[in-house]
């Protein structure tokens, strides 16, 4: 058996650890996982925003509406009597259910979809690209690949007859026979 040196041990030590931080290191600041990192932080931070929009501003319109009814606060009574309160519940040990909460979940969940539909098409109209619909008036020639108008029968250039435009040529060569 090979007898390890305490000391060449510790270097390999070393070297497994720097190289275990060196492939952290480019996980970590990988475009993917630090944009993923970033939008967790945004989200959370949004997520405030939204859950204080709805109860400093929703949720009190909405009491407004039904008679100063906190939605938060609506339960029922599975087992343990009837109380009028939903701390009132919870402190006699009650079992409910807390359909309030769940309309509150709901609302924030509506209101965080609406706002972010409305940055997503805000952002997709800010980065687009200005795509106006340019008309073509121009074609190339078949023959000596030179431009041409659209609306060419022969190419300019070359004096070839152009074949989307065959017809119109008969015609015109019928048409000058009979003249001539």
């Amino acid at each position: 058996m090979k007898k390890i040196d305490k000391k060449e041990l510790q270097e390999q030590s070393k070297k497994k650890a720097k190289l275990a931080f060196e492939d952290y290191k480019a996980f970590a600041l990988k475009g993917n996982a630090l944009d993923l990192a970033i939008g967790v932080v945004l989200g959370g931070a949004f997520t405030t925003i939204v859950n204080t929009l709805v109860s400093a501003l929703i949720t009190p319109l909405i009491s407004i509406i039904t008679s100063n009814v906190d939605l938060s606060k609506l339960f029922i009574t599975l087992k343990g009597g009837h109380f009028d309160t939903l701390e009132a519940a919870k402190t006699a040990g009650a079992i409910t259910l807390n359909y309030g909460e769940i309309l509150t979940a709901i609302i924030n969940f509506i209101i965080v979809s609406i706002v972010l539909f409305i940055i997503v098409k805000t952002l997709t109209k800010a980065n687009k690209k200005d795509t106006e619909k340019v008309e073509i008036t121009t074609k190339t020639c078949p023959y000596c690949l030179s431009t041409i108008p659209l609306q060419a029968t022969r190419c300019a250039h070359c004096t070839s007859i152009l074949e989307e435009n065959t017809n119109n040529i008969k015609i015109d060569n019928e048409e000058q026979k009979n003249h001539e």
